[in-house]
């Protein structure tokens, strides 16, 4: 930090196990990433290559490079491995990950069905070749799961092997767990929160009021994803109360 303030909420040092920001990039070019790590590369702790766009990135592997010499691990969005899963590709999407030498990969059914089992199955046999974030939820604003399934799931793909779960939001942060006007479902985030570790868990907030709430409800050191560029500094005064938002809500005075 640039000078001393008191009554600062502790943030957790990198690597972190929990406090993470999850940045999503969703077509940056080489010189965008040189720029967004110059200026929040200090505060970002992992980056996803949003849904498919790897695909059609040019100078992927040298984007990747970027990343990784500043120490920012990176990895393509779930929505690509949906994409190699219905084609019949899992195979080949291993080779992808080893060509690209990626060490973390996200398992998702957000856009396909797949049997849970056979997705827990996904997420053991490339736990054994990366580290595994699997994301639980669908994209369709029109699946709503009940609070128990999403702590059945979550246990389940845990137990296979996912280092953390993503609560799927979507970018817009209007599935899931948000209503489609991005509310907060409270009850849900409460029940699966009487279950499952919050540090385990990287929520999708894209959207200022849902960081702010899950902050107030958590702590400064919560983990949150779907991040833009753009709004990895506004979030970190956000967490450390230096924003109006969350302004008065870490003051303590004796």
């Amino acid at each position: 930090m640039n000078y001393i303030l008191k009554n600062i909420p502790e943030r957790t040092v990198k690597p972190r196990q929990k406090g993470l920001t999850m940045v999503m990039d969703k077509g940056l070019s080489l010189r965008q990433v040189e720029d967004f790590l110059d200026v929040a590369g200090v505060h970002t702790d992992i980056v996803k290559l949003g849904w498919s766009t790897s695909f059609v990135t040019p100078n992927l592997k040298e984007k990747l490079k970027i990343y990784r010499d500043a120490g920012i691990p990176v990895y393509f969005g779930g929505t690509l491995f949906e994409a190699f899963i219905i084609r019949g590709q899992f195979d080949d999407y291993r080779k992808v990950l080893e060509d690209f030498g990626m060490q973390y990969v996200e398992v998702s059914d957000g856009s396909i069905e797949i049997p849970h089992e056979e997705k827990c199955e996904y997420i053991h046999k490339l736990s054994q070749q990366v580290t595994v974030i699997s994301e639980v939820g669908s994209k369709d604003e029109k699946k709503i799961f009940a609070p128990y399934k999403w702590i059945k799931l979550m246990k389940a793909e845990i137990e296979a092997g996912a280092w953390k779960v993503i609560a799927e939001a979507r970018e817009g942060g209007n599935v899931g767990i948000y209503r489609d006007s991005g509310e907060v479902r409270q009850g849900l985030v409460d029940e699966i929160l009487t279950q499952i570790p919050e540090e385990t868990i990287i929520w999708e907030a894209p959207q200022k009021a849902q960081q702010v709430w899950f902050i107030e409800l958590i702590g400064a050191n919560v983990n949150l994803g779907n991040i833009a560029p753009a709004e990895v500094i506004p979030l970190e005064t956000i967490r450390l109360g230096l924003r109006g938002d969350t302004f008065n809500h870490f003051l303590k005075f004796d």
